[in-house]
């Protein structure tokens, strides 16, 4: 049998590897379950306009977060206080999207770093950490059922797991900014949404 010479070359390989998730990834690739979609730029319609920067430190979001009909775990605080957490300097705006995994390409569903890098890919940017509170301070009219999972860098708080804010309403009405953890190769299914920053045209 013939085999044909490559100029692939083992950091290839490697990088390929991680682009697919890992080796979970991989073997989900090989068993049929994910499939490659070449990334085209798509202009992804503005879901909300966010500021950023109203609130200038952690501890301001934490007593606004306290207030009213908001909710939020322990976790959430905890973070806040984290010099991971940073408050824009100055007030500024953010447009944002939401797009499900589904919506990305992964009929199947994927990982999360295969969510973001398709997301980046198709010129979206990741959420400032601070989009998480001040979302869930502006959404005050989120519908019940609806569970919305902000994109950003996951922090390191946990060690090998990720923590990304997660907004949605309780069965009581409770407006709540929750952390979602999970192993860094975590599978989310096409269904999930997620929050992206969408960059202004110039």
């Amino acid at each position: 049998m013939n085999v044909e010479k490559t100029n692939i070359s083992a950091e290839d390989m490697s990088a390929l590897m991680k682009r697919m998730g890992g080796e979970a990834g991989l073997q989900r690739f090989l068993r049929g379950e994910l499939t490659l979609v070449e990334a085209e730029r798509r202009d992804f319609p503005i879901w909300k306009t966010l500021r950023l920067g109203a609130h200038k430190t952690a501890a301001e979001y934490s007593k606004a977060l306290k207030a009213g009909a908001n909710r939020s775990g322990d976790w959430v605080l905890n973070y806040l206080g984290q010099p991971a957490f940073q408050c824009a300097k100055e007030e500024t705006d953010l447009d944002l999207t939401v797009v499900s995994v589904g919506d990305l390409g992964f009929g199947k569903g994927a990982l999360y770093s295969q969510v973001v890098e398709r997301a980046l890919a198709l010129g979206l940017e990741l959420c400032p950490a601070e989009v998480g509170p001040a979302l869930r301070l502006a959404y005050g009219d989120q519908p019940r059922g609806e569970r919305l999972i902000i994109a950003t860098k996951p922090s390191a708080e946990s060690g090998a797991d990720l923590d990304l804010f997660v907004m949605e309403v309780s069965g009581g009405g409770g407006l709540w900014l929750r952390g979602d953890c999970g192993p860094s190769d975590r599978y989310w299914e096409p269904d999930r949404r997620f929050v992206f920053v969408r960059p202004r045209r110039a």
